[in-house]
């Protein structure tokens, strides 16, 4: 690839870079010299000339470039790739996450930007979600066949994200073999059944795990309603943890049934646990209307806010389901609320939280804050790695 393209910024424009922020806003850019192919890593220059780092272009997005180094001197070729493959597989084993499902590359918080892999056994998901890993493709997954010897490696590039980036969605088998169907895999004494091809993401929420085991302990001899449960984590970990009964809500049938079947794998006992298919919103709405109470209720619902510009939509979506829930516990209840919406910050979900607690005329208090598990990591020099925001809050009676 080559390096001979330059984009150059505006006047002081450079100081979000210069500050490790990997990514350069179109907004930003005031000239391209040359014209480099979606994905050609190009000279990022200030206004007079002078290094800044080198990026991956990409002429659709408002990310005009992902920076992939800072380092003048560094080429961005296959050793280059390798090289930041190896230390970001090697920082989950520095760690101790020992899973085997985990994720092995986080993006631009492993500076690998656009790039994710997930592992589930002895295999691989991967997204590649910018033009430029889309651009070394290739040598991404010879890196990764080389480092992780994986049996099969599968691209679940099925998200919209690549629109913006000029590119078409792409699933499919990169390398080796995976089997057809459900993915049985067991983790820490655990049977979990993986959907590689078509599941959520790239099979199943790996970001949830630490939460799912957090919450699982406070549920011993309690009622939940799991609600937006696709395959079951959260129930899985309750009941393992001696729950009672169990209430999973989902608009799906497909994750009903993979719940089910996640479940019995786990020899869980399937007259404690009730299955109901429908909108969650209208549900709760009738649970409530039918004075019906939970000891704990999880709420993890799908990306409301993709965007900041999608927020104070979203907050509606987010304080109706909030106050519905909070109406369901009963006294000194457990709810467990998450926010997985990146236009949508931490401080303003607990702003949506306070006001859903105010209309629903309750006393409730953080017992604990959550968030993604710890092989998705953060940068701190990128703060947008962190999406997952969830509270574990204690409900009771509003005091007077």
């Amino acid at each position: 690839m080559s390096k001979t393209a330059r984009l150059v910024l505006k006047a002081d424009r450079e100081k979000p870079a210069l500050r490790r922020h990997p990514w350069i806003f179109s907004g930003a850019v005031l000239r391209m010299e040359g014209s480099p192919d979606p994905g050609a890593t190009v000279e990022i220059t200030n206004n007079k000339g002078k290094f800044v780092a080198w990026g991956a272009f990409s002429p659709s997005s408002q990310i005009r470039a992902r920076i992939w180094s800072w380092d003048p001197d560094q080429r961005i070729d296959y050793e280059f790739i390798h090289n930041r493959l190896k230390r970001s597989i090697a920082y989950r084993d520095l760690i101790r996450y020992g899973y085997r499902m985990r994720r092995l590359v986080h993006a631009e918080s492993d500076g690998l930007p656009g790039l994710v892999v997930d592992q589930y056994g002895d295999y691989l998901a991967v997204q590649f979600l910018s033009a430029g890993t889309e651009a070394w493709r290739e040598e991404i997954i010879n890196a990764l066949m080389d480092l992780t010897a994986a049996a099969g490696i599968y691209e679940r590039s099925d998200v919209e994200v690549r629109v913006l980036e000029g590119l078409e969605k792409r699933t499919g088998l990169l390398s080796g073999s995976i089997p057809e169907g459900l993915l049985k895999i067991t983790d820490r004494e655990v049977d979990y059944w993986v959907d590689i091809r078509e599941g959520h993401k790239t099979g199943t929420y790996l970001d949830q795990r630490l939460n799912r085991e957090l919450i699982g302990r406070e549920c011993a001899g309690l009622s939940i309603l799991d609600c937006f449960c696709y395959s079951g984590g959260f129930t899985l970990q309750a009941l393992k943890a001696g729950a009672i009964s169990a209430t999973l809500l989902d608009n799906s049938e497909a994750a009903l049934a993979l719940a089910k079947k996640q479940l019995e794998a786990n020899s869980l006992d399937q007259g404690q646990v009730e299955y109901q298919q429908g909108d969650v919103f209208e549900r709760l709405r009738k649970f409530r209307d039918r004075d019906m109470r939970f000891d704990v209720v999880i709420l993890d619902p799908p990306k409301f806010a993709p965007t900041a510009s999608h927020a104070q939509r979203a907050a509606r979506g987010y304080k109706d389901i909030n106050l519905l829930a909070m109406k369901l516990l009963k006294p000194g209840g457990l709810l467990a609320t998450f926010s997985c919406s990146g236009g949508i910050s931490r401080d303003f979900f607990l702003r949506i939280l306070s006001g859903a607690a105010l209309d629903a005329g309750v006393n409730a208090r953080i017992q604990t804050h959550m968030g993604q598990s710890a092989d998705h990591s953060v940068n701190l020099s990128f703060p947008e790695g962190t999406y997952l925001k969830g509270f574990a809050i204690r409900v009771d009676k509003e005091e007077v």
